[in-house]
């Protein structure tokens, strides 16, 4: 897909934008953009198409493109005048999909957002570091080379990060167990 992107063929870079918007958005959203998701994660696929000429081949697009959304996202952090709340984010990353069908049993989908509500406070105490990890391995379900690649960290770094702030998360949370991201394998492009 890359190839034909380079090759000049506009409608190329429109699939791989369509077939990546979504986790984009639920990235940015999850990394604090808030309301900002869509501008930021427009500003990223323009970015992303301008450097196109440093993606190597036979990597994930993925994984390059949400290292380019995380760094957006910090950028327009840094310019943003006001905070973000976590209710802030919460209500992002709700909007962003659906997490509870509409037919599951509303006790059980109220447990379900309590426990959400828990996990995203507990996060914001983690360093920014092993708040991303987190992030990228288990709310946006990459599995670990995919997480290595998009922080730019050794898998090593990757590993260790993520075992701390479990470890961390477990001490803010008793009774928490993470739920292992499906394994999807991504293409490469």
């Amino acid at each position: 897909m890359i190839a034909r992107v380079r090759a000049g063929e506009p409608e190329a870079y429109a699939e791989l934008v369509r077939a990546h918007t979504g986790i984009a958005i639920r990235a940015a959203r999850a990394l604090g953009a808030g309301a900002d998701a869509e501008d930021v994660v427009q500003q990223a696929f323009i970015k992303a198409y301008c450097s196109l000429g440093r993606f190597r081949d036979g990597s994930a697009f993925k994984p390059w493109l949400l290292s380019i959304v995380a760094n957006e996202t910090r950028n327009a952090a840094r310019t943003a005048v006001r905070q973000r709340t976590l209710a802030g984010r919460e209500a992002a990353l709700a909007e962003a999909a659906p997490l509870i069908p509409e037919s599951a049993d509303p006790a059980v989908a109220a447990l379900e957002s309590e426990r959400r509500s828990a996990l995203l406070a507990a996060l914001e105490q983690l360093s920014e570091d092993h708040r991303l990890v987190v992030t990228y391995r288990y709310l946006l379900e990459m599995d670990e080379p995919e997480t290595a690649q998009a922080l730019g960290w050794p898998r090593g770094t990757v590993k260790s990060r993520l075992n701390r702030a479990l470890r961390k998360l477990g001490r803010l949370l008793p009774g928490f167990e993470p739920r292992e991201p499906r394994e999807g394998g991504d293409e490469h492009e």
